[in-house]
């Protein structure tokens, strides 16, 4: 019993010892209230804005999500299970009426008890829902091969427009040039891990061309060997400082 009790406490500690590492969340202003942005897993991440909660690619089980609140609305970009994982939408017991914005791909893999509010958007197409704008953007390798992980048109990069502020998350993707062509970016979530998508010198020439007010490094599997992000701040910061490099620990469980 007393064994049982000393398991038990232990892992009490761990649990809350991870989880107290995980990264705050980040404000940014508008002219219509705080965008509210919240780091979870890789490349997972809570958007809310005005009352609601964007899940962008729930991962990592539902103690990831424990002290937020439950998704008004969710984006898939890929099909991947670092991406859509069903195990983590079953684990998270959500009201399934909520819509799921999703690329075709990702519609033809998610169980039927997700498709009461299923939206397909495909690439370069705009819906909007709970007053967002999303638009779906490319996402892909180069150079272009249908044997790629990541082929043109099966995944979505998304814009999505929310108080006055264009927020771009990336996918999986390599410097695109759907990517280096944005315009009016003021947030940006960009991937970097070989070999999947870019290396950080690729990620920082693309992000100096498209000159995003504020970028995140995320989705680097959280190794500086694969994806070094504070090289990554310091190659975007030379070349202009006016880029705010926003480096958060994407990783606060360890596996």
């Amino acid at each position: 019993m007393k064994s049982k009790y000393l398991i038990s406490s232990l892992l009490f500690f761990i649990f809350n010892l991870i989880f107290a590492q995980m990264p705050e969340s980040d404000k940014i202003e508008t002219e219509y209230g705080e965008i509210i942005i919240q780091p979870i897993l890789h490349g997972t991440l809570v958007i809310q804005f005005n009352g609601k909660t964007i899940y962008v690619d729930p991962y990592g089980g539902a103690k990831a999500f424990s002290n937020i609140a439950k998704p008004d609305m969710i984006l898939i970009t890929d099909i991947h299970g670092d991406h859509l994982n069903i195990d983590t939408l079953n684990d998270l017991n959500f009201d399934n009426s909520i819509p799921f914005i999703v690329p075709k791909a990702v519609a033809d893999k998610l169980p039927e008890e997700f498709h009461e509010n299923l939206f397909v958007l495909n690439n370069n197409k705009n819906t909007k829902r709970l007053g967002i704008n999303i638009k779906a953007i490319p996402m892909y390798n180069l150079p272009e091969d249908p044997d790629a992980k990541h082929p043109k048109g099966r995944g979505n990069g998304y814009i999505l427009t929310m108080g006055g502020k264009n927020i771009y998350i990336s996918g999986d993707t390599e410097d695109i040039p759907e990517m280096r062509n944005l315009k009016n970016i003021d947030v940006a979530f960009i991937c970097m891990n070989l070999p999947y998508t870019m290396d950080i010198k690729q990620a920082a020439n693309a992000v100096l061309d498209f000159q995003p007010k504020i970028v995140y490094p995320y989705h680097y599997r959280g190794k500086p060997d694969m994806s070094d992000t504070k090289a990554f701040k310091v190659l975007v910061n030379k070349e202009n400082p006016n880029i705010e490099v926003r480096l958060r620990n994407w990783y606060p469980i360890q596996k």
